[in-house]
């Protein structure tokens, strides 16, 4: 297997795993797993507060998104808030009524972290979050199309 097949099968895994472990919290909250990711990333994401940005940064499709809102909004866990210097655009903010699942969320996203850095001494992770920190400015440098 070659090591660029290992990686991108490695990264799938992960994703598999967290959104396996993420269901816990769907069927507890009664949410589909893109209404989770809606809630996980406004959670952790308060400066990017769009559908766009969703779409954007999560790689979803703006159809299932979109869903997943208005679905987010009639359980009453979401608020549309209109941009005041721009028309167009539309915040989303998580309402109190969301806490319980962003609560579930982190326990859920702190299992995880548990799982899959189990046995990692503290010198392993230090290096990990340097090889990670070069790994993704070495991504922006090439989608720039610049040399370091």
């Amino acid at each position: 297997m070659s090591k660029t097949t290992e990686l991108f099968m490695g990264i799938r895994s992960l994703f598999r795993l967290y959104d396996k472990m993420l269901k816990k919290v769907c069927a507890e909250h009664d949410l589909t797993v893109i209404e989770a990711d809606v809630i996980s990333f406004l959670q952790n994401n308060p400066e990017k507060d769009t559908a766009a940005d969703i779409v954007e940064l999560r790689m979803l499709s703006k159809g299932a998104v979109s869903k997943a809102v208005e679905s987010l909004i009639q359980k009453s866990f979401l608020e549309r808030i209109p941009d005041t210097e721009d028309r167009r655009k539309i915040h989303l903010r998580l309402k109190p009524q969301a806490d319980p699942v962003t609560k579930s969320i982190d326990r859920v996203r702190e299992e995880f972290l548990d799982t899959i850095l189990k046995g990692f001494t503290n010198d392993e992770l230090e290096l990990h979050r340097r090889f990670f920190d070069r790994l993704i400015e070495n991504t922006k440098i090439a989608m720039e199309g610049r040399e370091k």
